[in-house]
């Protein structure tokens, strides 16, 4: 038999489902998972001030040519005791770089770094594959831990590394591992000799689609299962999903007298019959009567630093660095649009955010957000961090009023939104094929997370290219903003 070659990531997606070292290999063109270049680029940030979290340290850099890294590795392991980064091993065609290398008199530590906040069973997967190969190579493996983000950590002046990584031993989860690991890689190894490129393996749809990681390959996996079907069916569990799927319940028409949540049926309902949008009007008028002008519209954009980089937050924290308002005075007033985007180099941004906001919404009238959670919840953080800011973004607060309620009631609701209440899916069934409300004709930010990203790269850019980003960023938010005026005008129209 022909080994495959493994390294630590390949065999972790084997643990999830050995198809997808099958489709890599055979079908990489068929991937069509979401761009994942911010989360790698923020592992590798991590990652990096990782390495100094026990001292100096001899550090092996990436090379393609895996032996050589292989080869730096087997000139240092003598020179005991120190600490190695990315300390390369190979063991009967299974490679691994080990994040940090512990390398004492009496053995080794292993230390798999994570930019998450926790531990997940992946991550024990991953690091006794290291355990593995270095033991078989004659290594003597005293201790194996995972390296996680402490999310409760606050920066109080220097970055704290002892204080921002939290380690968890799992020395003997791993040692019990070893046998399974042998296991793994055998069938592993049987499941790729016995598919070649001309007998594709035939797996179910199951929860190793979705679990540790949503599958590349979904897309092409289930192209040939009714559209929509069971997995469209919004706000239903993943686990319930697959076991209607393994009922045979797939397609919407065999969901449809099925014993679900009614708002599962609803969805259904509109979908299979194209039923007109339900309109409870009473709700409607209800909601447009508590508010009260002037009518603020607003909507943040947030980021979040893996790496604490302000006074006072936490790693994950979200940060708001960008509003868009637009202000109806009264009911005769023309629309007013004010907007803030802090400079990526600015140290003090919250605080510029929340003395930008609290000018422009300088009198009591409804604050309307979409989703209030998300943004009461940042002016309650901005309020702790600035004590002296603290009863204006009360006030703020106190004047909130989430325009996302009534779709989330289901006072309104098209068969275009699909069972969700996302602005994304409202705003084009309220107003389809209209080119100024929509997102996909915007020129550079199109959703959140691209928005996230844009302006944590900024400082990367060329002043060129920082001027195109943000104004793509101001135009991606005023639309949101805008969004919410229109959904209010759709209100009006309706009753």
């Amino acid at each position: 038999m022909n080994k495959v070659y493994l390294s630590k990531s390949r065999y972790c997606n084997c643990i999830q489902c050995k198809k997808i070292l099958w489709m890599n290999k055979y079908k990489p063109d068929c991937a069509a998972g979401e761009d994942k270049s911010a989360i790698f680029e923020n592992g590798r940030k991590v990652g990096e001030l990782a390495k100094g979290l026990f001292g100096d340290y001899e550090d092996i850099e990436f090379d393609i040519n895996l032996s050589n890294m292989i080869e730096k590795t087997n000139e240092l392991l003598p020179n005991k005791p120190n600490v190695i980064t990315e300390a390369s091993f190979s063991y009967d065609n299974n490679f691994c770089s080990v994040d940090i290398l512990k390398n004492d008199e009496d053995g080794v530590e292993i230390y798999e770094v994570k930019s998450s906040t926790g531990v997940r069973d992946i991550y024990l997967d991953d690091a006794s594959y290291q355990h593995y190969v270095l033991s078989n190579l004659g290594l003597n493996v005293k201790k194996v831990a995972i390296v996680h983000i402490n999310n409760k950590y606050v920066l109080d002046g220097e970055l704290d590394l002892k204080e921002l990584f939290t380690i968890k031993d799992i020395t003997e989860t791993s040692k019990a591992k070893q046998k399974e690991i042998r296991k793994n890689i055998d069938e592993i190894n049987e499941f790729m000799e016995s598919h070649d490129e001309f007998n594709e393996p035939k797996v179910e749809i199951g929860m190793q689609c979705f679990e540790p990681y949503h599958c590349d390959y979904w897309q092409y996996c289930t192209r040939d299962l009714p559209k929509p079907n069971v997995f469209d069916v919004k706000g239903m569990q993943t686990i319930d999903k697959v076991k209607k799927y393994d009922e045979g319940k797939i397609s919407f028409e065999d969901l449809k007298d099925d014993d679900i949540n009614p708002r599962f049926l609803e969805q259904i309902d509109f979908e299979l019959n194209n039923k007109e949008p339900k309109i409870e009007r009473e709700a409607i008028k209800e909601f447009l009567d508590s508010l009260k002008y002037p009518l603020y519209f607003i909507d943040y954009e947030s980021c979040q630093h893996a790496i604490p980089e302000m006074e006072g937050t936490r790693a994950y924290q979200q940060i708001p660095f960008q509003y868009s308002l637009h202000i109806k005075r009264d009911e005769d007033a023309a629309l007013e649009h004010r907007e803030f985007l802090a400079e990526a180099d600015d140290d003090n941004l919250l605080r510029h955010f929340a003395e930008s906001m609290i000018s422009d919404i300088s009198e009591n009238g409804s604050v309307i957000v979409y989703n209030k959670a998300f943004e009461s919840g940042r002016n309650n953080e901005i309020g702790r961090l600035y004590p002296d800011l603290k009863g204006e973004m009360d006030r703020i607060n106190a004047n909130m009023v989430d325009l996302m309620i009534p779709f989330k009631n289901r006072n309104y609701y098209a068969r275009e939104m699909k069972g969700s209440h996302s602005l994304k899916y409202v705003l084009p069934a309220l107003y389809p094929n209209d080119p100024e409300l929509d997102y996909h004709n915007l020129p550079v930010v199109h959703h959140g997370g691209e928005a996230a990203e844009a302006f944590l790269n900024l400082k990367e850019k060329s002043k060129e290219e920082q001027e195109i980003i943000r104004e793509g960023l101001l135009r991606y938010c005023e639309l949101d903003s805008l969004a919410m005026v229109k959904i209010w005008e759709k209100f009006r129209e309706v009753i």
